[in-house]
């Protein structure tokens, strides 16, 4: 299943976004045990990315040949475990979440790379910064902190059937980033599209799509 699930992922993404992009895939470990994930990536995933700073905890030391992302929402006193250990902090959704990156970052002598996020449908249930304020937002800790460097921008679609409304938000997210690059910003991630509008996101702009069961298999999350 694991083959054939990575197989067709690879063959989706083969031919970039719809502007000629590479696609970056991470692969949502989620309650999927080490074995299986060193598995995965001896099958070919180079990006692997936790949810919860306990199960990254577990995992981190036993996970060989991958970068590994964060991509859950972050408490800032958690902040300590994360910081050096992972490429890539994709969930970050406020300045006091980014000042704590940079005070822990400035403290181990290193730069922590971020993704900003977006709460792009404006849900009450998602955190991150509304699309509103995102681009003076990410200017402003971009040019504020410097042990942590944007890399570029996150958003979590809302689980919808209406293909329309996904396209067009994914455009609005696309706009944004756009906008940052043309005002000077040296950013390279558009990371949107998960397993069930992965599709849609990387036919309108992302270019890092975050999958967990169409690469695992559904999970038990009442484990």
């Amino acid at each position: 299943m694991l083959e054939n699930n990575l197989k067709q992922i690879f063959a989706d993404i083969s031919s970039g976004n719809n502007l000629g992009e590479p696609i970056t895939l991470v692969g949502a470990t989620k309650m999927v045990d080490i074995d299986t994930i060193n598995r995965a990536i001896e099958l070919g995933l180079k990006v692997v990315a936790e949810n919860k700073v306990q199960e990254f905890n577990l995992k981190n030391s036993s996970i060989v040949g991958a970068k590994q992302h964060f991509i859950g929402h972050l408490q800032t006193n958690k902040v300590k475990y994360l910081v050096g250990k992972v490429d890539l902090i994709q969930s970050v959704d406020s300045d006091k979440l980014a000042s704590e990156i940079d005070r822990v970052a400035k403290n181990r002598n290193l730069v922590q790379n971020i993704l900003i996020e977006v709460n792009i449908g404006g849900e009450l249930s998602k955190s991150g910064f509304t699309l509103e304020k995102a681009f003076d937002s990410v200017v402003d800790i971009s040019n504020k902190y410097s042990n942590i460097c944007v890399k570029g921008l996150m958003a979590m679609l809302p689980h919808t059937d209406d293909e329309s409304l996904l396209e067009n938000l994914c455009q609005k997210m696309r706009g944004l980033y756009d906008k940052l690059k043309e005002n000077g910003m040296s950013i390279e991630y558009l990371s949107m599209g998960m397993s069930n509008d992965y599709l849609v996101a990387i036919k309108n702009g992302s270019n890092m799509i975050r999958l967990g069961s169409s690469i695992f298999g559904k999970r038990n999350y009442l484990k």
